[in-house]
This record gives structure tokens, C-alpha cells and sequence, in this order.
């Protein structure tokens, strides 16, 4: 039985099966995740839509972010408040005030690409320093936590 629960995990890691474990790296997703949470991804080759927590692969690098953007968008930060497309937008954080007084952008989202935002935008490396990244290079969406407390992402918002 432990033989086939290390097998399980290690073809999850390398990604031979349609769900993938990936530990969160930095605290770029807090509150919705911590810096070492335990994830499950969903693999799948979809696009992204506007709010999914997603894994992708940035400059050789395996990232979890949130989707604010997809193509078409314009996507912008006005004194700490998430604007898409002119309209305000939930985020990047649910308190706006550790961005108070942050402007960003506007930028276009090409089509077939996404824009990336930490949820603790504060203190992310994301789309505002390596820019919009194709669709195709995410991996999958965050399906929920294993550990530390295993279950459903809350909402964001």
C-alpha cells in the first residue's frame, strides 16, 4: 500500500496524472494560501478565466497566482484598487489598504494570454514585473488545499 501511495505522488509531481500536488512557495497568496501550503491543481489544457487560482510556469519556475485578466482586458491598478476593463474589480486583496496609493498600468492582455496577480499583491512578484503569459503555460487550477488544512480555497470575495 505505501508503495503505491509513494508512486501516486511522485506521477502526481511530475505531472503523469491529470491532478498534480504543488507546494506554494512565498507568500504571495496570502490569505488563500501560505508559503508551503500543499495544493492540488487540476490538470487540464482549457483557458483560464478571470478569478481562478491557477499553477503556471513562468521562466522555468512553477507559480501560483490568480488570473485577473484574460485577453482582451485592460487591466490596471488605481491607488490599491484592481480595475479591469474601467470597472473596479475584487482585489488583488480583499483590504485594499496595503496597496493604498499603488498605480499600475493600464495594460492590454493579448488575446491567448493572461494577467497574474498575488492575492497579497503587496509583496508578489506577478504579470506587474514579467508581464502577460500565455494561456497555454498554465498548468491547471487550484482545486483546493491538502495541507496544512485540507479543503476548498475560500472565497475570494
Amino acid at each position: 500500500m505505501l508503495a503505491v501511495l509513494v508512486f501516486a505522488t511522485a506521477a502526481s509531481v511530475a505531472g503523469l496524472l491529470p491532478v498534480q500536488l504543488v507546494r506554494v512557495e512565498a507568500v504571495s497568496m496570502t490569505p488563500t494560501l501560505g508559503s508551503g501550503d500543499l495544493v492540488v491543481v487540476q490538470r487540464w489544457g482549457g483557458s483560464p478565466t478571470r478569478s481562478e487560482v491557477v499553477a503556471v510556469e513562468v521562466e522555468g519556475e512553477l507559480l501560483v497566482k490568480r488570473v485577473v485578466g484574460v485577453g482582451g482586458d485592460r487591466v490596471a491598478i488605481e491607488d490599491g484598487v484592481l480595475v479591469v476593463d474601467g470597472t473596479a474589480r475584487c482585489g488583488p486583496v480583499p483590504d485594499g489598504a496595503p496597496m493604498d496609493g499603488v498605480y499600475f498600468g493600464p495594460v492590454d492582455v493579448p488575446a491567448g494570454e493572461v494577467f497574474l496577480l498575488g492575492d497579497n499583491a503587496g509583496s508578489s512578484i506577478d504579470s506587474r514585473a514579467f508581464g502577460t503569459v500565455p494561456a497555454d503555460d498554465v498548468v491547471g487550477v487550484v482545486d483546493g488545499r491538502v495541507w496544512p488544512s485540507p479543503g476548498a480555497l475560500p472565497a475570494h470575495c
